[in-house]
């Protein structure tokens, strides 16, 4: 668990997808005028430098944020997102990337709460650094799937939760949908948004039907594939999305800009995204 490491995957197209929702959702739920709670299970070191470090080493974001960075014709809600991403890169040139906490805190207000669980000691503490006195947020060096108990239901019944582990072992997605199983029967009224690889493996491919299975209400599946199964059965080959309870505004976003984003992050023609939203 402890040898992930958020920077080496920073601003790929895993990226891309999950903030593009993360902050359209966020922007939809505080439209409401009662308190948010913002719980992130996997929150990472909050930004990540580009240039160099772990980001260095994979290039990984050139094929993700790096591709849409200049882009003139972006459907409005990833101008929004890539606005935000530039807001961070002040001189113009694409040199950090942020992560889910500090999407979270462009978009959060006052009076909402975020909570965020990090349990690499030096990913945490780089968060601490990031997020500095702001008021609205605790970090905690801790398991984020444990916390979800002691953290639901809300005061104000209101709460978005992003689940973005690291999957590096089998036990993970097991993991995953107790924890989820759990928050729901705590507080069904939540917003539950799951990230999964796509991968090849039983437990990646099984896993957001698994998640979507313990909702009742409006559910969604979002996926973007940048590249053809590989042959040799390894490597993650494009992301997804599995969201319980998703606010309403989120859909007409995200057939906006779903063919946008097969278009430019597939490699060699093969970007393909599929998207379901099933009402109760």
């Amino acid at each position: 668990m402890l040898s992930y490491r958020h920077g080496f995957h920073a601003g790929n197209h895993a990226d891309v997808l999950k903030h593009l929702v993360l902050h359209e959702a966020l922007r939809y739920l505080v439209g409401k005028p009662a308190p948010l709670r913002y719980i992130d299970t996997h929150a990472g070191p909050g930004s990540s430098p580009l240039g160099g470090g772990f980001s260095a080493r994979t290039g990984e974001f050139l094929d993700g944020i790096g591709r849409i960075w200049s882009s003139t014709d972006l459907p409005e809600p990833l101008r929004r997102y890539r606005e935000l991403v530039k807001g961070f890169n002040p001189e113009g040139s694409l040199g950090r990337y942020p992560g889910s906490p500090l999407v979270a805190s462009a978009v959060l207000r006052l009076e909402d709460r975020g909570f965020m669980f990090e349990l690499h000691p030096a990913d945490a503490t780089e968060l601490e650094i990031a997020l500095g006195s702001d008021r609205r947020f605790r970090v905690a060096k801790s398991d984020g799937l444990a916390a979800l108990r002691g953290l639901l239901p809300p005061p104000d019944r209101r709460a978005f939760v992003l689940i973005d582990p690291p999957y590096e072992r089998d036990e993970e997605y097991d993991a995953v949908v107790e924890a989820v199983d759990e928050a729901r029967r705590r507080f069904p009224g939540g917003c539950y948004a799951v990230w999964y690889p796509v991968l090849t493996k039983d437990a990646a491919r099984f896993l957001p039907e698994r998640v979507l299975s313990l909702g009742g209400g409006t559910r969604a599946r979002i996926e973007l594939r940048v590249g053809p199964e590989p042959e040799d059965g390894w490597g993650m080959y494009g992301s997804g999305l599995a969201v319980l309870n998703p606010p309403w505004g989120l859909k007409a976003a995200l057939e906006e800009c779903l063919p946008y984003l097969a278009d430019a992050l597939g490699n060699d023609g093969a970007g393909r995204a599929t998207f379901s939203w099933d009402e109760a």
